[in-house]
């Protein structure tokens, strides 16, 4: 670049900088901001502006979601034995690995950070993460929202001392609140004595987990820093924690506010002109229409959590009803290039249920918890005005969630799961899968009882040497389940018609049988997706799809030979990728 074009990048830079600056904090000096964020990023005039509407992922992507402690061997760090888990089982299957918050922290798994700037020592240190980086796309979490009530931050709060004496947001028990959305039941101002007497501080979430106060620009300038730090580490993805949530008003909702947004834009602009390859994923489990918004103009998230598949996916698959999955998908406005779908079916959570509203019917909703509880689930709520409540997941395994239909247990739960994961795979956008849809996990009651949380049901921590001794036998259920996902993934990854930008068609075969079609970025690959979501067989006439005439298809996962003139007889829960021999 010429020193020209590497002066118009930093102009540029701090010109859409300030902007930012200008909405969220319209009365600061915007100019000693600008500076102090540049420095904290360490920008400057030797920047390089990243590309636009660039793809950075292609149909070989796929990530894998897991927490550092999942993999344990004794005489070992965990971030060692997990990194030689998957190296062992997935190199060239997978391209990145999600690690859950591996920092130092008070409760809630992880998501109570005491230290952003540390590796917890039970599970390792810097050099196993930038380790794992060097073999893998790291996606690590921002926990932007709140901090642990241990960080140091929060002492200082409480002592009156910098920096943390005014990095928490505080109200008093008198303000009108009811309107403020949340996904907790517990109360929202915790009562805190300080040097300055008794405040009462905004917890979203629990009161171990006290809620940063973003309208003071220096705590936005500590996470630029702390992002600083994770790039020199390796991250490459980062997920922007319960960021929904960020900005707070008293009087308001305090849920996607107009500074919220400005703030993950300037995240971004901070971020990609760091590193253009780096990658910011929001993480909203709210609606559907207003997790959409977080793409911006495609000039906030690069990508955003499909929070609404996997409930409606489960539903589907337990109901033999696709109905509403179909009427969702053909509403999903196609990515921009430079953005993308995050789709996941399982996660270190429940099946959120917030993103059916208004998918879902509230008898619908009723009758997907009673067959989830039936399976072993457990419900967490959620908070509504009035001391009201309402549910807000399902904390169950996924494959114990599909072990049946709403008229009980079957024998299709493995074919019933492997379809979920077809679907998932092959639809528009990256694939994130939880480690333990990999190896068949079921619920674990234990861990239940020995954290007393729900969402423990589905964070068993396998011995390393057990597990691969389960997956050696062929005749294990984590064997069969694992190299099932292994054939979906590889194959996944060899079709451009599976970009996760490539066009995508929603077809009309009827509720039974959820099928769309995929056509490459170049228009020379077309796979027809037909995907059986019933417990009964079901044939369809291939010339009902309007596939295009005289083309040979292949199903990929069957290999299967089919012209025009044929019909396709799929058994329960069987799923097909017919593509176009060339």
């Amino acid at each position: 670049m010429s020193e020209a074009a590497e002066h118009n990048a930093y102009a540029m830079l701090r010109h859409r900088l300030l902007s930012h600056l200008e909405v969220i904090y319209p009365d600061a000096d915007r100019e000693s901001l600008c500076d102090q964020y540049l420095e904290a990023m360490r920008l400057d005039e030797n920047v390089e502006a990243p590309c636009p509407h660039k793809n950075l992922w292609d149909e070989s992507d796929v990530i894998s979601i897991t927490y550092a402690h999942t993999i344990l061997r004794e005489g070992e760090t965990p971030l060692h034995s997990l990194h030689d888990f998957f190296k062992r089982h997935f190199t060239r299957l997978l391209t990145g690995i999600h690690l859950l918050p591996f920092f130092p922290y008070t409760s809630d798994d992880g998501f109570a950070v005491s230290d952003y700037t540390a590796v917890d020592p039970a599970v390792g240190d810097w050099d196993d993460v930038e380790a794992i980086s060097r073999d893998f796309d790291l996606m690590a979490d921002l926990v932007l929202n709140h901090c642990s009530a241990q960080h140091q931050w929060f002492v200082n709060f409480i002592e009156g001392k910098e920096p943390g004496k005014d990095y928490f947001f505080t109200a008093s028990p008198d303000d009108d609140l009811r309107s403020v959305v949340r996904p907790r039941t517990s109360e929202l101002l915790q009562p805190v004595d300080t040097r300055d007497g008794r405040r009462h501080v905004w917890c979203t979430f629990s009161h171990d987990q006290v809620d940063l106060d973003f309208t003071n620009p220096q705590v936005l300038r500590e996470f630029i820093k702390i992002a600083r730090l994770y790039l020199d580490k390796g991250v490459r993805i980062f997920r922007l924690d319960a960021v929904a949530f960020l900005w707070k008003e008293v009087g308001h909702h305090c849920l996607n506010m107009d500074q919220t947004h400005e703030i993950v834009r300037l995240l971004r602009l901070l971020i990609e002109h760091a590193n253009p390859r780096a990658v910011i994923i929001t993480e909203t489990n709210i609606p559907n229409q207003e997790n959409l918004s977080y793409f911006g103009n495609a000039n906030e998230a690069h990508c955003i959590y499909n929070f609404s598949l996997p409930p409606l996916l489960v539903n589907s698959l337990v109901s033999g009803n696709c109905r509403h999955l179909k009427n969702w998908l053909m509403s999903m406005p196609p990515s921009q290039h430079g953005t993308a779908y995050f789709n996941f079916i399982a996660s270190h959570d429940g099946i959120g249920l917030r993103p059916a509203e208004g998918l879902l019917d509230e008898e619908e909703l009723g009758k997907l918890l009673t067959t989830m509880e039936r399976f072993g689930g457990l419900v967490s709520w959620r908070a509504l005005e009035g001391l009201m409540k309402k549910p807000y997941e399902i904390n169950i395994s996924l494959f114990d969630a599909l072990k049946g239909t709403h008229e009980g247990e079957d024998q299709w739960q493995l074919e019933r799961f492997i379809c979920a994961h077809a679907i998932m795979l092959s639809i528009e956008g990256i694939p994130g899968i939880y480690i333990h849809s990999l190896v068949g996990t079921g619920n674990d009651y234990q861990r239940v009882a020995a954290t007393g949380h729900n969402r423990s049901i589905n964070r068993r921590q396998w011995d390393e040497d057990e597990l691969n001794e389960l997956l050696a036998d062929e005749n294990s259920r984590h064997a069969r389940v694992m190299n099932r996902m292994k054939h979906l993934i590889r194959i996944r990854g060899g079709h451009p018609a599976f970009h996760p930008n490539a066009a995508q068609y929603t077809l009309h075969t009827g509720d039974q049988i959820f099928a769309y079609w995929r056509e490459s970025l170049d228009r020379d690959e077309v796979i027809f997706c037909l995907n059986n979501i019933s417990n009964q067989e079901h044939t369809l006439l291939l010339s009902s799809l309007n596939m295009v005439g005289g083309d040979e298809w292949e199903d990929l996962l069957g290999g299967e030979q089919y012209n025009l003139e044929d019909s396709i007889t799929l058994a329960p829960y069987q799923s097909a990728w017919l593509c176009n021999k060339k």
